[in-house]
């Protein structure tokens, strides 16, 4: 029997945007005539893969629509949560609908990271399936690039089989404390799962007993049309809103790890997103593009709903006025060089891989002392992202406003 992989597409991803009230989901975002959601639908069409499910909400049925037309995807079912209860009764209830039958393999996945290697991804999902039992849940674990605080973690032991099972969960650590994990061979808790239908019921019946019930309702209870189970509000609503790490993951002992050793990104900041067209920034570079100044060039890499991706060029000497911006906030990566940066009142040095965040309204400054250039990827973030939202307090090459 084929996998069933189901897409968890609910989430907002508005931690990228400092205006709540008016941001694009994550998984939405054009970053160049591609898409998380996009990725992750062509990810589904490996042979090993049954017709894909999508849990998610009203409010981004009609943008699913489109991408699945787009990505030429005939077979599928949605899912629809009447209101946001996170992943625990999402992954549940999706896991319910009558279109999975009992023994089937499930693969979890989330609408916005970006796996590299996918082969490398396939064929441990396909090695692993034999080891799935009606009570086990298998995770993925990404080998960390960085002592980040903003995954949670998870070690592990070999035990008879060769199969790696959890010991212990780590939510997000401080960078300190993340090295010592690292050290320990710790991975980045990935957030997707695979797992047996029945694995889903044992474990939700035995640790989440109101949510199956509440779960089982809901759908036996859902309207069904056009693809799409319009899960029942009343029994839904009295689901507690806890996330599958919470509500199964903590509680039991039979968690198993896929650990891969792959580029991956939930692209959960400006800073990742920076990196990311840095690495592929061929692709985006146009002789049109580059904009000469007297301190060096910045070149448009990319111009999205609301965000500007750019590469400063900084030559040896060059200096950026002192300046702010009333529209926009900026996120910097330093891709060569040390720049000499001025932030309000603070004076820094920062080094290669390193980020600066400018908020809206912060007076900023880059200089390069070196003798050789400067590269920064800047995200522009905000309403206006034209030369015309700079204001000059101090330019050496007298550009004051």
């Amino acid at each position: 029997m084929k996998i069933r992989p189901i897409i968890l597409c609910g989430g907002s991803g508005s931690r990228l945007w400092s205006n709540k009230k008016n941001f694009q989901a994550k998984q939405f975002i054009d970053f160049g005539n591609w898409t998380l959601l996009g990725k992750t639908l062509e990810r589904t069409k490996k042979p090993i893969f049954d017709s894909p499910i999508i849990s998610t909400n009203l409010k981004y049925l009609k943008q699913i629509k489109i991408h699945l037309k787009k990505y030429k995807i005939k077979k599928y079912k949605i899912v629809l949560e009447p209101v946001k209860k996170n992943t625990g009764p999402a992954i549940l209830s999706a896991a319910l609908i009558k279109d999975i039958p009992h023994n089937q393999s499930l693969l979890f996945l989330s609408a916005d990271h970006l796996i590299e290697k996918e082969n490398v991804f396939y064929a441990e999902i396909k090695k692993n399936k034999q080891h799935l039992t009606d009570k086990n849940i298998f995770i993925f674990g990404i080998k960390p690039t960085s002592p980040s605080s903003k995954y949670g973690y998870f070690t592990t032991k070999k035990n008879k089989k060769k199969i790696h099972q959890v010991l212990k969960f780590i939510e997000k650590p401080d960078q300190k404390k993340a090295k010592k994990i690292i050290k320990h061979r710790g991975y980045w808790n990935s957030g997707m799962f695979f797992l047996r239908k029945e694995s889903i019921i044992y474990n939700f019946k035995k640790h989440q007993f109101r949510t199956y019930n509440n779960c089982l309702k809901a759908v036996a209870k859902s309207k069904y049309r056009k693809n799409t189970y319009y899960l029942n509000k009343p029994a839904f609503s009295k689901c507690s809103p806890k996330s599958f790490d919470y509500a199964v993951l903590e509680k039991t002992k039979e968690i198993n790890a896929i650990k891969l050793d792959i580029p991956w990104s939930d692209l959960g900041s400006w800073e990742e997103i920076c990196k990311m067209y840095n690495k592929n920034k061929k692709k985006y570079v146009k002789k049109k593009n580059i904009f000469y100044r007297p301190w060096g060039s910045y070149t448009n890499l990319f111009y999205g709903k609301n965000f500007l991706i750019k590469e400063l060029y900084v030559k040896p000497k060059g200096i950026l006025s002192l300046q702010k911006h009333f529209h926009r906030a900026e996120h910097w990566v330093v891709t060569q060089g040390t720049p000499k940066i001025t932030l309000n009142k603070n004076h820094f040095i920062k080094k290669t891989n390193e980020t600066i965040f400018i908020p809206l309204g912060a007076i900023h400054r880059i200089e390069n002392t070196k003798k050789k250039p400067v590269k920064i990827i800047e995200a522009q973030v905000g309403s206006i992202l034209k030369e015309s939202d700079i204001i000059r307090y101090q330019d050496v090459y007298g550009r004051v406003n």
